[in-house]
């Protein structure tokens, strides 16, 4: 079942990575495939079932890949989709963006 999507470009963007830790992340996510575990410590302090929250619904909405291996104890890699992949520019915006906001407002 497909989401009905806003009207505006800019809210359905908005809807897809709103999340603090959704652009964390795809910011990881955008060095390449890792596990669950890699993903947990990369993305901070997060826990696990706001991990898989986030991660199932990213892979809902076509922004990630999820591939378990049939191995005991089972493993879990995560990767981003070319959908995903292509929001590699507004993440590299928001960081020019942040880099530029704390030189100027450096605390006291």
């Amino acid at each position: 079942m497909r989401k009905e999507l806003p009207a505006c470009p800019v809210e359905t963007t908005l809807m897809l990575i709103s999340d603090r830790w959704k652009v964390l992340i795809i910011r990881d996510l955008l060095e390449g495939t890792k596990r669950f575990g890699e993903l947990k410590k990369s993305v901070g302090n997060i826990s696990q079932k706001v991990l898989t929250a986030n991660l199932r619904s990213m892979e809902e909405d076509g922004l990630l890949t999820r591939k378990v291996f049939p191995e005991v104890p089972p493993r879990v890699e995560y990767t981003l989709t070319e959908t995903g992949y292509s929001l590699r520019p507004i993440l590299d915006s928001m960081t020019v963006w942040g880099t530029a906001y704390q030189e100027n407002h450096e605390p006291a």
